[in-house]
């Protein structure tokens, strides 16, 4: 018998050197692994989704994070929310003080208007025209806006033609 002769086992295989044996060894892995998946139990719901959420809570857990960070800025009760809603309040309270300074200023008006006679005939004089016993008043006409008067034309000139 020659040395280099492939050497055969039981099943009629042989056995040479080289390529032709790399070859029989990844068939029969091939076999072992085809033989092993059919007699494997039906793999479930449940395994399924736990081999699946294995594999991706990586990516499943940044997913939610992004979630969250889009909900806490751009949300009904964000950021952006909480910022427009402090800028109200602070636009209210500005309106909130000038309505309560010309509160302030109409209540001393009322108060002088029920103590001080002086407001009082100021008020009559200027707003009524009442005068007091004795006195005349003249109502003289609002004056007139002046007309743009050029350098050419002179104010003592007559005129028209």
């Amino acid at each position: 018998m020659a040395v280099d002769a492939p050497i055969e086992n039981r099943a009629g295989r042989s056995h040479g050197h080289g390529n032709e044996n790399a070859n029989c060894l990844k068939k029969l892995a091939d076999e072992a692994r085809v033989d092993d998946s059919m007699n494997q139990q039906p793999v479930t719901f449940f395994e399924q989704m736990r081999g699946f959420l294995r594999r991706n809570t990586s990516i499943l857990l940044l997913a939610g994070l992004v979630l969250l960070l889009v909900q806490d800025v751009f949300g009904t009760h964000g950021v952006l929310a909480m910022r427009r809603a402090q800028n109200e309040a602070a636009r209210v309270k500005r309106e909130i003080e000038q309505i309560d300074t010309e509160n302030r200023r109409l209540e001393d008006n009322v108060k002088s208007l029920k103590s001080d006679p002086e407001a009082i005939e100021r008020i009559a004089r200027e707003e009524m025209g009442l005068a007091r016993p004795g006195e005349y008043i003249f109502k003289l006409p609002a004056k007139p806006p002046e007309a743009f008067v050029s350098p050419s034309q002179s104010v003592d000139s007559p005129k028209g033609p």
